[in-house]
């Protein structure tokens, strides 16, 4: 399936394109962050938020810990700044799940029950929740993109080589 060289070179591609996208929106007057704009979760914010729930459910899957998430759109932070910090911090987590990662943790299974829809019990390998995780991120920050771009802020370069070589994650380095 997947390798701990993937998941850390994702985990670093995370946060350079987290950083970017928040930077880019930072730039924006609240109001226009969480203007409807059509989303599925209707706004930048909404959407940036939503990353932030679903990272926060695959997290505590991983650990087994309890989660304090009852929807897809459940609103952790109204603040930019708050939503800022705690995505930061998010990553933080992300970083030392990844560096504390062994070939056999990887392929071990979780079980878990979704939170929406068909809530039978799902088995899977770590290596599919971590896929899903790095996956998931990218699909949505594309939307933030799209609606960054609809007004007037470019979010930068998205494409994997264009990250800068020096990047570094603080919990693994390079």
């Amino acid at each position: 399936m997947i390798t701990l060289a993937y998941c850390k070179y994702f985990a670093r591609y995370n946060r350079w394109q987290n950083e970017s996208v928040y930077a880019a929106a930072a730039k924006l007057p609240d109001g226009t962050r969480k203007r409807n704009m059509g989303a599925y979760f209707k706004s930048i914010h909404g959407t940036l938020n939503h990353l932030l729930v679903a990272d926060w459910l695959c997290l505590s899957r991983v650990s087994g810990e309890p989660s304090s998430i009852i929807s897809l759109d459940q609103e952790l932070y109204s603040d930019f700044e708050e939503l800022t910090r705690a995505r930061v911090s998010t990553d933080d987590r992300i970083d030392r799940l990844v560096n504390g990662l062994t070939p056999v943790r990887l392929a071990e299974f979780i079980a878990y029950r979704r939170l929406s829809g068909n809530r039978a019990e799902i088995v899977q390998p770590l290596s599919l929740a971590l896929l899903q995780l790095f996956n998931h991120q990218t699909h949505h920050r594309g939307q933030v993109g799209t609606l960054l771009m609809q007004c007037g802020i470019d979010p930068g370069v998205t494409d994997l080589p264009a990250m800068p070589a020096d990047f570094a994650s603080p919990a693994f380095g390079l």
